[in-house]
């Protein structure tokens, strides 16, 4: 069924705008379309200055994480009639990024952090002839980990990030836990004191709020908790 809806959408062109505004766009739209869906209706038949990233449109890639109503959402998993289509629906940039022009965050913080932790698998043991095998209770213990798409909304989700940018955010400590639980990789000891001090484990206070932002349902606290095990038992 059709419906009119309204989206308010945050706009900033640094070579235009001395500072950030809203603007509202009215789009018709169907019942089953996203977010995405409507923000590329809006850019290919009403404005095509609105800026924002897409790819691959199936919450694979996360390049279109963006705040919807005051939550981290993805643009392409998120339904227009579950977000009161009947108000305005206000759109804007994922929190505690600095912008690039309007949808678009500069994300190289994030990156650079997340190499911090060195994100591939390292051994110091031979290579088998074959593959490093592992068995199936190992591998459930880094599953939903290695699920992460690195979409940046827990941390923009994060209070203790909001509180201090130095921290390196849930997204980052759960791929650190991803290479340290899995018990192919050698290097756990490294990586786990990258992580260990004041601006990595122990800046998480549990709040839980980036387990709510989580496109793909990870319980990012309930990993970085089992990283601060590991981390006591090592004595770091």
């Amino acid at each position: 069924m059709a419906m009119n809806v309204t989206l308010r959408i945050f706009r900033f062109d640094p070579d235009k705008d001395q500072k950030p505004h809203t603007q509202d766009y009215t789009v018709e739209l169907e019942t089953f379309n996203t977010i995405l869906d409507a923000i590329t209706k809006v850019r290919f038949t009403q404005d095509g200055s609105l800026s924002f990233r897409r790819a691959c449109s199936h919450a694979i890639c996360g390049s279109c994480a963006m705040t919807v109503n005051h939550e981290s959402r993805l643009a392409c998993q998120t339904l227009v009639k579950d977000c009161h289509p009947e108000k305005p629906i206000l759109i804007e940039p994922l929190r505690s990024y600095p912008v690039v022009r309007d949808l678009i965050v500069d994300m190289d913080r994030f990156y650079e952090k997340i190499g911090r932790i060195q994100p591939w698998f390292e051994s110091e043991l031979p290579a088998p002839y074959e593959e490093r095998l592992q068995s199936e209770p190992d591998q459930e213990q880094i599953d939903e980990a290695a699920s992460c798409i690195l979409c940046g909304s827990c941390i923009s989700s994060c209070p203790s990030f909001w509180a201090d940018d130095d921290y390196l955010g849930p997204a980052v400590l759960l791929k650190a836990y991803r290479f340290i639980a899995d018990t192919r990789d050698t290097c756990g000891a490294a990586r786990l004191a990258r992580v260990s001090d004041r601006d990595g484990l122990w800046r998480c206070h549990n709040i839980a709020n980036c387990m709510e932002a989580c496109p793909k349902d990870i319980k990012l606290t309930h990993w970085i908790n089992r990283l601060k095990k590991m981390a006591v038992v090592a004595k770091m």
